[in-house]
């Protein structure tokens, strides 16, 4: 079996993305492990119609984001990496910062010590320089900065079009094969 992927979904908004991803690695080779933030299950309940429960049977391991001693606080414990999608900005200042008070950012900071990918998929607009300071602190660290900004080359249908090409673009960080979206390759105008 391959090494898993940690999967945080904090509490921005977007919370579709942490399930979508889930719902991704599903289709390959990699497992996932979950750390869900309780605001994270929150807006489960707001913006989707899915349980945090639900959400948990995505994920082959389920962490609690209180656990600190769970595997995947220790450098030790073998990942392909972690992905925080979303990353609200909480979670970006805690990980920016090396304030590991919880799971999340203590499973970042792992990350970012052993020289794994850590991709943030920071949703947050406006952003005030506080939050730009904080990505480019997050990013001299060692963090792939990768908000989910949509892209329109691959003429997107669907908001689920939207959202599989933010997810196909974190699990490219990763080299995980997907077919998520359609890839530039060269002018493809109609």
């Amino acid at each position: 079996m391959s090494k898993p992927l940690v999967v945080a979904i904090s509490g921005a908004s977007g919370v579709i993305y942490g399930v979508e991803m889930l719902r991704a690695l599903q289709t390959t080779d990699c497992p996932a492990h979950l750390i869900l933030s309780s605001s994270a299950g929150r807006n489960l309940q707001i913006e989707m119609d899915l349980t945090v429960s639900e959400v948990k049977d995505m994920a082959e391991v389920v962490y609690a984001n209180k656990d600190l001693a769970a595997s995947v606080s220790s450098g030790s414990f073998q990942t392909r990496g972690m992905v925080v999608a979303p990353c609200s900005i909480k979670s970006l200042s805690g990980i920016a910062n090396s304030y590991n008070d919880n799971l999340i950012t203590r499973a970042a900071d792992v990350s970012l010590k052993e020289r794994r990918t850590l991709v943030l998929m920071v949703r947050e607009t406006p952003l005030h320089k506080g939050h730009l300071d904080l990505m480019s602190r997050a990013a001299d660290l060692g963090a792939i900065i990768l908000p989910p900004v949509p892209a329109f080359y691959h003429r997107p249908e669907t908001i689920q079009d939207i959202i599989n090409q933010s997810i196909g673009k974190a699990l490219d960080q990763f080299g995980i094969e997907h077919n998520l979206f359609r890839r530039w390759s060269g002018d493809q105008a109609k």
